[in-house]
């Protein structure tokens, strides 16, 4: 729980920094953000409700649900460890919210964010959220998707 917290005001951080540096304030920003933070009480931060377990994500690949995965590591990062996930979007973090880029990303299905450990993930979920998005953020990052490819996904195909 300490730790989605801090992934949640990191990610909060970031954005306000990154979307408000040398702004003034933005009434309607405001109003997005108020819309979006005023559900996430403590006991609904509790549940997670913006993070998928690499479970739930092994799951909605065996159904074939409808999903996009959004790769936001640095191109350096994708050498060495690549996603051949179907329907993934390779979208370095620094260049996701380019006009050009943002309108590759579907907004009538889910967008399942990876990164390394799911820190960055959060940070740039927030904002895509609050744009009309439909992210989940898969917990652990392709760290933990790695582990528990080796133990738990052999004999299934997507």
């Amino acid at each position: 729980m300490k730790r989605i917290f801090q992934k949640l005001v990191l990610g909060l951080l970031v954005s306000f920094i990154w979307l408000g540096q040398g702004l003034a304030y933005d009434v309607d920003l405001a109003k997005k953000f108020d819309a979006f933070f005023s559900n996430l009480t403590p006991e609904v931060i509790a549940k997670k409700p913006c993070m998928i377990s690499v479970k739930d994500l092994f799951i909605m690949l065996e159904k074939k649900e409808p999903f996009v995965v959004l790769d936001i590591r640095t191109p350096q990062e994708k050498q060495i460890i690549k996603v051949s996930l179907p329907n993934t979007i390779e979208i370095p973090m620094h260049e996701l919210f380019k006009e050009e880029n943002l309108k590759k990303l579907p907004k009538d299905r889910i967008i399942v964010v990876i990164c390394h450990t799911g820190t960055r993930a959060v940070a740039a979920s927030l904002p895509l959220n609050i744009l009309g998005y439909k992210t989940l953020v898969l917990d652990g990052g392709i760290s933990e998707l790695a582990k528990a490819a080796g133990r738990s996904v052999v004999g299934l195909s997507w």
